[in-house]
């Protein structure tokens, strides 16, 4: 996914910084992290408080194969409704900007 394209889906949060990581990148606001691009797909931070309703909006949490065992680490995928609908999108965007404020703590 190209930068425009990645501000433009966070446009609703403000402006986003967008780094080169690790063969994708990270999604910054006012400095901090909260969502990543990998292999072409956006995933946002989620935390034990918000884990449970990004499953239930069936989201999959992001793993990694790390030497033969999963590797689950904090990060969503975009809930497919949030596609469609600019409100929705801006809910889970506020939500993943959250816990990756509360995981700084």
């Amino acid at each position: 996914m190209d930068n425009a394209a990645i501000e433009e889906m966070f446009e609703t949060l403000g402006p986003v910084t967008i780094k080169r990581m690790f063969g994708g990148k990270g999604i910054y606001f006012e400095g901090v992290i909260f969502a990543l691009e990998v292999d072409g797909e956006i995933l946002l931070k989620g935390d034990e408080a918000t884990a449970s309703a990004l499953e239930r909006a069936g989201s999959r949490q992001w793993a990694y194969d790390g030497k033969g065992k999963p590797v689950k680490m904090p990060y969503w995928s975009i809930p497919d409704d949030a596609f469609d609908d600019p409100d929705e999108m801006a809910r889970w965007v506020r939500l993943a900007y959250e816990a990756a404020l509360r995981s700084r703590k």
